[in-house]
């Protein structure tokens, strides 16, 4: 467990961030009217920017560390193989994505929302019963749980908040923002899920130091329900572990949708061009699948969590968000076609060239984590790209 470091990695860098897009991208994005990010680099760079986006996407959407932690929890309470249980994960989560789309994913979030704040809030306050206020609490803490950066570098630190910079590019928030009826909606629904998001958080955190303080397990996984089951009764663990499914769930089915229109509509529908233009849900349903295959071998390959996060932002994210910001601020005529590709596909690469290196030898290349050579080269790109197109004109 990380203590309160889990929010300074996990919290506060996307409440930054997602303020930042309700703030300047989100209008923005609601008065361009195209569909899917994708769409957006399609329209500035060229048909081939836009497939190499949407790949890209697909794996930054993916379920797979969720699929991972709702398989390994499932795993533990039927001691069941760890690729059944990865397998029941997969197939329960989406399911009714294939079979109600996007109207399914609405009305089981909402049910869903209940259910996790419900759970967590009675957890917090039977812990708070047992083991006293959260101010004697955090005396109690061991150091290391008290301290922002968790023991760790602060270069690890700051690769985790460029990573919520994700948020720029997450695909949800373009496709909700493009679908608000103005631009003042689109803020408004943000800010307002910024505060859910506090709230949240607020309670898994609080909740975790408390199972530091009352249990001991070598995985964080099984923190809260170990928790739940040491202060809260029969009945209301009950509905706690549903809480805990339905965070899960919550999470897998709205990527699960995501990645597979990226996949069906953005990458399949367009390759096959004309003859499909009318109707693109049954390459959506394809897509369904063949993201699922995906999570799961990456659930496989990764089986952590918090590694499975950190690889696929470090090595995906560089070659995105620059690209993106810099049409979103209005630029126009930097090259279409190879220049656009380029600025897209060479940060990955040498992120995840990097990323192999430093596999390869057991510690990051250069004390330099994957994140910051893809990070800089885009940069570099950009300002190229830009000198170049103004010397043009």
């Amino acid at each position: 467990m990380y203590g309160i470091q889990t929010w300074f990695i996990f919290g506060l860098p996307y409440y930054v961030f997602a303020a930042g897009y309700a703030s300047w991208a989100a209008p923005r994005i609601q008065q361009a009217k195209m569909i899917t990010i994708p769409d957006h680099f399609r329209f500035h760079f060229g048909e081939g920017s836009g497939i190499i986006s949407a790949l890209l996407l697909v794996f930054l959407t993916s379920p797979a560390p969720y699929i991972l932690s709702m398989g390994v929890l499932i795993q533990s309470m039927f001691q069941i193989e760890f690729g059944l249980s990865l397998l029941i994960s997969t197939v329960f989560s989406v399911i009714y994505v294939w079979n109600g789309g996007f109207l399914a994913v609405i009305k089981t979030d909402m049910i869903q929302f209940l259910l996790m704040f419900l759970g967590f809030l009675l957890l917090v306050i039977f812990s708070w019963i047992d083991f006293g206020s959260p101010a004697a609490l955090y005396q109690s803490l061991p150091e290391l749980h008290r301290d922002p950066l968790g023991g760790n570098s602060v270069q690890y630190v700051l690769v985790w908040f460029f990573i919520a910079v994700w948020t720029m590019v997450d695909p949800g928030f373009y496709q909700r923002c493009a679908a608000a009826k103005s631009p003042e909606i689109a803020r408004k629904g943000l800010f307002i899920s910024i505060g859910f998001w506090c709230l949240f958080d607020f309670l898994t955190v609080l909740s975790g130091l408390y199972a530091v303080m009352a249990i001991q397990t070598d995985n964080a996984l099984f923190a809260f329900p170990l928790l739940g089951v040491k202060v809260l009764p029969v009945g209301i663990l009950g509905l706690f572990i549903t809480g805990i499914f339905a965070t899960i769930m919550s999470t897998i089915d709205s990527f699960s949708l995501i990645s597979a229109i990226t996949f069906g509509r953005d990458i399949l529908w367009r390759i096959q061009g004309p003859k499909s233009q009318t109707n693109s849900i049954p390459l959506v349903k394809k897509g369904l699948v063949i993201i699922s295959f995906i999570a799961l071998f990456l659930a496989f390959a990764v089986p952590s969590v918090v590694r499975l996060f950190y690889t696929l932002g470090s090595v995906l994210i560089p070659g995105l968000i620059f690209p993106f910001l810099y049409t979103l601020s209005g630029q126009a005529g930097i090259l279409r076609g190879s220049a656009g590709k380029i600025w897209i596909l060479l940060p990955v690469l040498l992120s995840m060239g990097w990323l192999f290196l430093s596999i390869t030898i057991n510690k990051s290349l250069l004390g330099i984590e994957p994140f910051y050579p893809g990070f800089l080269l885009s940069i570099l790109l950009g300002l190229y790209f830009q000198k170049y197109t103004l010397q043009k004109k």
